[in-house]
């Protein structure tokens, strides 16, 4: 599997194919009931968890109302404590800025911390191009490079594969990355583990450019904030000279203050956890401890266009926590890959449309890859209304119109069957409203009712009953029934 998003199937052929794989669904059961569990666990500690996720939605609400208030002030922060900020429009821009940088440097290879942007934009593919090798130490991360895969979940990367998966994975690719893992070994945690922390040491001990995320940006010091469970990411953090973080411009939050909020609510809604093993923050460059020279790459990437949508903008709240993933019945189902980007479950599937709009099969699926069934909204501690931008954005797609990608305008064309389905829901309307035509149209149902097929023809239409049976039409009306039945003489008595 290349580790690459482009030229990917459309949601329901992706999760057709998923859905077949046994292992991979029992894999997937496993994981997302356990996490689940032990979140509500977590959730259940705290007597004030309503107030807590008001509170960090109304700090996010806030700071996404004065964004560019809080991104000058950022920047002169971070400015004034040694660090270098530059602004990255799309993916292209990022990509080009942060080689550029790591080239400048006279280094060929990069240590990462795990990073959902970074991913956003291909950053390691366009490294590889340009003769940088990009190592990940997350052990989920590095699971999923060793295995040439592709992450299927925002928190545990490599969430598809079990024990026994990873440790053939080790044995088999481990070899060609560094160091080899051990001829004897089990598919124990703990050994895997060890084999996977000896592989990273050599990479942690040599490193001279590190890339990162960031989970939050704090605008009043200019301090980014990066909240792991593995310490990976501290030794990414502190050891290499040349520290380059790439953060998504809605990272961003006012104060200190407000970052209270989010390591209570962060930690339990993720790996259900009171507080995250590893919390690290720096702020700038300091002399004689941690990197020597720090740059910070602000990512638009469709952000801006997003953040102009009144409704879609509240997905910019998104602190990637994951548990919305671990309760959508469609994500336990065809799991992460079927979505076709780094973004999956329900939360991708209102996220990539905005960032990279609706203009391919694939993107344009994604908002129809729900059953609106709301646990995603129950469990977001940022109280994102996931159904809601779900419903706005297939509005978008089925009507078209206007829209505008990048600060470029351009018109989405209205989806196959739109004009179709719009007039018969125009004459069903008209007949619902007139009560002969609505009994008329009822009897010539019932009395043509061995002539229904069970499935519509047509290229639009059969997509909906391919599979869905159409309801059966009854040999009589409930009307007709109605007035045709015999009083019961308890209903006279009463």
């Amino acid at each position: 599997m290349s580790g690459t998003y482009l030229g990917l199937p459309a949601f329901p052929q992706a999760a057709r194919l998923s859905t077949r794989d046994e292992q991979l669904r029992a894999n997937l059961r496993h994981a997302t009931h356990t996490i689940r569990a032990k979140r509500a666990t977590a959730i259940a500690e705290l007597s004030d968890w309503p107030e807590l996720r008001a509170a960090g939605t109304a700090i996010k609400d806030h700071t996404l109302h004065h964004l560019d208030h809080y991104l000058e002030q950022l920047e002169t922060a971070v400015t004034a404590a040694g660090g270098t900020v530059h602004w990255a429009i799309d993916a292209d821009d990022a990509n080009r800025i942060v080689t550029d940088l790591i080239h400048a440097t006279g280094e060929t290879e990069v240590v990462k911390v795990k990073s959902m942007a970074t991913q956003e934009i291909g950053l390691n593919e366009a490294l590889a191009e340009a003769g940088i090798n990009a190592y990940e130490t997350d052990l989920a991360e590095l699971i999923v490079q060793l295995g040439n895969d592709r992450p299927s979940h925002i928190l545990v990367p490599a969430i598809h594969k079990n024990r026994t998966e990873i440790r053939d994975i080790f044995h088999t690719h481990m070899a060609a990355w560094g160091r080899p893992a051990p001829d004897d070994l089990t598919d124990e945690p703990r050994d895997l583990a060890e084999a996977a922390r000896l592989h990273l040491r050599e990479k942690f001990l040599r490193a001279k450019v590190a890339v990162s995320g960031a989970n939050f940006m704090i605008a009043e010091t200019g301090t980014m904030v990066v909240l792991e469970s593995e310490g990976n990411g501290r030794m990414c953090l502190t050891l290499p000279e040349t520290l380059i973080s790439v953060v998504g411009i809605e990272k961003t939050i006012p104060t200190w203050r407000d970052l209270e909020v989010f390591l209570q609510t962060l930690p339990r809604s993720s790996t259900a956890e009171r507080m995250n093993p590893y919390t690290t923050t720096w702020t700038g460059t300091t002399h004689g401890d941690g990197p020597r020279t720090f740059h910070l790459v602000l990512l638009d990437n469709g952000r801006t266009d997003t953040l102009a949508d009144t409704t879609g903008r509240q997905t910019l709240r998104c602190i990637r926590c994951s548990a919305c993933l671990n309760v959508c019945p469609v994500y336990e189902r065809a799991g992460g890959h079927a979505y076709g980007s780094p973004y999956p479950g329900p939360i991708g599937a209102i996220l990539t449309p905005q960032l990279r709009g609706t203009t391919t099969a694939l993107d344009a699926s994604l908002p129809y890859a729900s059953t609106l069934c709301g646990a995603c909204y129950d469990v977001c501690p940022v109280a994102i209304d996931i159904p809601e931008v779900l419903v706005h954005l297939r509005e978008r797609i089925a009507q078209g119109g206007p829209t505008t990608r990048h600060g470029t305008k351009a018109t989405i064309k209205p989806a196959k069957g739109h004009a179709t389905e719009r007039a018969a829901m125009r004459a069903a309307a008209w007949t619902l409203d007139h009560p002969a035509a609505w009994t008329a149209t009822q009897r010539l149902a019932t009395r043509t009712r061995a002539l229904h097929p069970r499935r519509v023809p047509g290229r639009t239409a059969s997509a909906w009953t391919a599979t869905r049976d159409l309801p059966t039409v009854p040999a009589r009306t409930f009307r007709d029934w109605w007035q045709h039945r015999e009083p019961d003489p308890k209903d006279s008595q009463q």
